[in-house]
């Protein structure tokens, strides 16, 4: 009989996949990112489709937007996202994301060299949003997840839901969204395992006379704590200066990673996060940096034009 042995498949807790399903846990883009995470009151990326689905009602038809992310060891994640306008069917949304955790050894009880195989996730997800009154918009995620590892997968079905208001006026929205909601159909073996549930609320506001919009978020407020304070330590601020049209600069701090991340009484730098977007004829360039501490950093980098 033969036996599957994981050499080094241990990352920091942010990034390892816990369940089978933690995968969906990533920040999808180099944009949000580089915001610490703060992406459920986004309403002009189409990104957002991954932290709250209702943002898509407000993020400008026929966008796409490409991502690529180089993991610790030898994992890669992308992500597409894209919002096509289909007349008569209404504000739809369309988006991947995938997870490869390299090549490993196959092996049998006796030690002996039977080839290598991968492992990977999947998710596949399917948006609908529409409004309610002028400055509300609802949305919903329907989603098909699947992961594999050497000959065995398991697969789940999960939906999103959200809500998203936008004052356009005053440049203020605020987001609530209740991600990963759902089932797993196929276990590896005989022992289901959950979903990556989190309920996320959070605020964005671009500061009157400056060139600043700020992001605030708390983030899987759905767990239990032992109090409320306790319950609202999970929260993340970022934002966005805009040096020009051409140029943006974007900082981050999430406070769960901080936390998470952080060995003995030793504070370094994991949590803070730094990147920039750049305009270039109709495209948009982003970058984004995430310290994980003694672990490293993560680069990000993806790509959004309209199509």
């Amino acid at each position: 009989m033969q036996k599957i042995l994981f050499v080094g498949l241990i990352f920091s807790s942010s990034l390892v996949a816990q369940t089978a399903y933690d995968f969906l846990k990533l920040d999808a883009s180099a944009r949000s990112a580089s915001l610490g995470g703060s992406f459920v009151a986004n309403i002009d990326d189409p990104a957002v489709i991954f932290y709250n689905p209702a943002g898509m009602n407000f993020v400008e038809r026929n966008k796409i937007t490409i991502g690529f992310l180089k993991h610790f060891l030898d994992a890669n994640s992308g992500f597409l996202s894209y919002n096509p306008h289909i007349k008569k069917v209404g504000k739809i949304g369309l988006a991947f994301a995938y997870t490869n955790y390299g090549s490993f050894e196959l092996l049998d009880e006796l030690g002996n060299s039977k080839g290598n195989f991968s492992v990977n996730d999947l998710g596949l997800i399917t948006n609908y949003s529409n409004l309610l009154g002028n400055d509300f918009s609802y949305g919903v995620n329907l989603k098909l997840i699947y992961s594999s590892i050497y000959n065995v997968y398991s697969l789940a079905f999960g939906f999103d839901a959200g809500l998203t208001y936008y004052d356009k006026l005053k440049q203020f929205s605020a987001g609530i969204s209740f991600l990963n909601v759902g089932s797993q159909v196929k276990s590896y073996y005989n022992i289901k395992e959950k979903l990556p549930l989190d309920v996320r609320v959070g605020i964005s506001k671009k500061l009157e006379y400056t060139p600043l919009r700020v992001f605030i978020e708390f983030v899987k407020l759905n767990e239990k704590s032992s109090s409320i304070t306790q319950r609202f330590k999970n929260f993340i601020f970022g934002g966005e200066i805009y040096t020009s049209n051409y140029f943006i600069l974007r900082f981050g701090y999430n406070n769960e990673r901080k936390r998470e991340l952080k060995i003995g009484t030793t504070t370094g730098t994991e949590g803070f996060n730094l990147g920039f977007g750049l305009n270039v004829s109709d495209f948009r360039f982003d970058y984004g940096l995430s310290s994980f501490g003694k672990a490293g950093v993560l680069h990000r980098i993806n790509i959004s034009t309209s199509l």
